[in-house]
């Protein structure tokens, strides 16, 4: 299912709308750091000083402060406030798996994936934040960056059964956001958190999937086909397979969540059965303790 561009930002702006405690936030946190005066503590490019730290290997000479140095055996490194704005990139995971849905009153799940990446740009965006899609559009700030990120989004995707992780474009030491069922290999899932955190990104991994996958409520004769068709499975008994599937569906999420916490991430399921408000206040206050 493709959603016109217009249509997604409209529905995303009204799921941010209704989160007036989050806006309240989102705009003196953007005030803030406009002014200048309480700008978020951060290491980074800013000009006033914040703080001393020891030096690490790597650390070029130039970057020795050598008169703080000099009053004690070890090297020091003067650190400035980052005061420009936080970059987050957010990943969409555009496979085939994604088109799933257990039932048409429920939205599939890339549709309930895009809605929810595109609210938490909403309130990012408002927040003085850059966002950006990984390897479609670069972090930027403004409201001009949100139609940019819907009309990507909506784009046709050509997808495999199931995503990897993107992490092209992501900005050394920002945050970031990734929305999948996750499904797929988990080596290629700990390859892209892998890749992240060598980056120093921090940030979420937001896994939707539909009830039907949560549940499994197939019983008697029944055929799996992957969205793509690639894969295939008949069985007659699909009951007798619903307690090692949600066994294995378990083992996968703790799985999940172990890796999230090796790179200092944060983890959480999704269904597109429950209201999206759960989930984007979710990813928003992740995100925001992830400073």
């Amino acid at each position: 299912m493709t959603t016109a561009a217009p249509d997604l930002r409209t529905r995303a702006e009204a799921l941010g709308q209704s989160l007036p405690p989050l806006l309240a936030e989102a705009e003196m946190l953007a005030s803030t750091v406009m002014m200048g005066e309480h700008g978020r503590r951060r290491a980074g490019l800013g000009d006033e000083f914040w703080q001393y730290r020891p030096a690490h290997q790597g650390d070029s000479a130039r970057m020795i402060d050598w008169r703080r140095s000099a009053r004690s055996d070890a090297h020091f490194v003067r650190e400035r406030e980052w005061q420009a704005a936080q970059s987050v990139t957010i990943w969409i995971d555009p496979a085939k798996s994604m088109a799933f849905t257990g039932d048409r009153a429920r939205p599939p799940k890339s549709d309930r994936a895009r809605l929810l990446g595109l609210a938490l740009a909403v309130l990012l965006l408002r927040g003085g934040e850059r966002v950006g899609l990984a390897g479609l559009a670069s972090p930027r700030a403004g409201r001009a960056q949100l139609l940019r990120l819907a009309e990507r989004l909506a784009a046709e995707a050509a997808g495999a059964d199931y995503g990897a992780p993107e992490t092209e474009g992501m900005v050394s030491h920002g945050r970031a956001v990734f929305l999948s069922d996750f499904l797929g290999d988990l080596k290629a899932i700990e390859a892209g958190l892998a890749r992240a955190a060598d980056r120093g990104v921090k940030g979420v991994l937001i896994q939707v999937l539909d009830p039907a996958e949560e549940e499994f409520p197939f019983d008697g004769r029944t055929i799996f086909d992957s969205m793509g068709g690639t894969l295939t499975h008949e069985t007659r008994q699909a009951g007798d397979l619903r307690a090692r599937y949600l066994a294995r569906l378990a083992e996968r999420k703790e799985r999940l969540a172990a890796l999230a916490r090796a790179v200092g991430w944060h983890f959480t399921t999704h269904h597109t059965g429950a209201p999206a408000q759960g989930a984007l206040l979710w990813a928003y206050m992740a995100l925001q303790g992830g400073r």
